[in-house]
């Protein structure tokens, strides 16, 4: 009889997994159903691992990859989500499979069907699925918008306004399409985290560019390459030897 968990915050849609899980008719119990990543860290250290788990990926303490990060998640999981089809592409490994709510019937059973053939080679892909849910996650918090200072004054400048970033004497400086320059707060390290990297890239410690700057890309001694910008920059802009073959991956 294989044993189940259920780690789902919203009542109603446990309920209904619950009754739909039960209704394939195959020997199985549900273990338990939890509605945290509190929860759920505390029960996967006190409970023998079951032999399958349903995560909700987003619960109300925090996405579900939390649970993989404090504990030792020693099952194969399938992960219900309310994402659209182009996030969930990112969980489409081999031994993990994904339901989009609302869960229907048929989707339950091709799933469950899933599990019973790989079940015994899921928990090496695990890896795999906390690496794809990090980058989702970061993919959600990538940033926006910048509040720039102008004299007495804020506005908001959207990402899509910006055509690089740069580091000089110790500060970081934002310039936008039209060739203004502003100073930020943050610093480039933390830059590099917090921007989409379909739309920017770090060419070396000192830029960090969009993709609608480049201009011109030339090779450069040393296996380097060498980059016009627009607005134009008076120094030159150098992708580092390291970074050539992911600036082209990049660009590609």
């Amino acid at each position: 009889m294989k044993r189940i968990i259920i780690i789902e915050d919203e009542q109603p849609a446990a309920s209904r997994l619950k009754k739909m899980i039960l209704a394939l008719g195959e020997p199985l119990q549900i273990e338990a159903i939890l509605d945290s990543v509190e929860d759920a860290v505390l029960w996967f250290n006190e409970h023998p691992h079951p032999d399958l788990a349903f995560f909700d990926i987003q619960l109300a303490d925090g996405l579900s990859f939390n649970i993989f990060e404090r504990t030792k998640v020693e099952c194969p999981v399938i992960f219900t989500t309310a994402y659209d089809q182009y996030a969930i592409k990112a969980f489409k490994v081999n031994s993990i499979d994904y339901l989009l709510k609302p869960v229907s019937q048929e989707e339950l059973k091709i799933a469950w069907d899933k599990f019973v053939a790989v079940n015994q080679t899921a928990p090496k892909d695990l890896k795999s699925i906390l690496v794809a849910m990090k980058e989702l996650k970061e993919q959600r918090e990538f940033k926006e918008r910048f509040l720039i200072k102008k004299g007495d004054q804020f506005k908001y400048l959207k990402v899509n306004e910006v055509a690089y970033f740069y580091s000089e004497n110790g500060l970081s400086f934002l310039v936008d399409n039209k060739g203004s320059r502003h100073v930020i707060d943050e610093k480039l390290d933390t830059l590099a985290q917090d921007l989409s990297p379909q739309l920017f890239f770090r060419v070396n410690r000192k830029f960090i560019i969009g993709e609608s700057s480049i201009t011109k890309i030339s090779n450069y001694f040393n296996s380097r390459l060498i980059l016009e910008l627009k607005p134009v920059v008076k120094e030159e802009v150098i992708v580092a030897r390291e970074k050539v073959s992911k600036f082209k991956q990049w660009l590609n």
